[in-house]
């Protein structure tokens, strides 16, 4: 089962959040990000539901990529643009239990403006 699911990332303004938090971790830390990416492309492919562990809805329709560090966590947020694309909008290292309010809007604010509902 092939459903060809594939992502990019949200251009704004010309600039790409997720690219400028992606610059602002280690090389190792990068590749990591983009390995879960791919997995998680790998299952969404294959028809295998991610697990809550790699990625969660969190509201709005807007969702999180997991990934854990040594020593940290960092949480990288999408949303689904013409049902098969992964629109990764930003991310940002995760310093307290809670998700922050103002990372969740940035994404929903991403979101609007690529679908130009701003």
């Amino acid at each position: 089962m092939n459903i060809n699911f594939t992502y990019d990332f949200a251009v704004i303004n010309d600039k790409v959040p997720m690219i400028e938090f992606l610059n602002s971790l280690s090389i190792k830390e990068r590749a990591k990000i983009f390995a879960y990416i791919d997995k998680f492309i790998e299952l969404k492919n294959n028809g295998i539901a991610p697990k809550k562990k790699l990625s969660k809805h969190i509201g709005g329709g807007i969702f999180e990529l997991r990934v854990g560090f040594q020593n940290r966590i960092s949480r990288s947020f999408y949303f689904y643009e013409a049902s098969k694309v992964t629109m990764f909008t930003n991310g940002f290292i995760k310093k307290d239990q809670k998700t922050p309010k103002k990372e969740i809007a940035k994404a929903i604010s991403i979101r609007n403006c690529v679908r130009g509902e701003t």
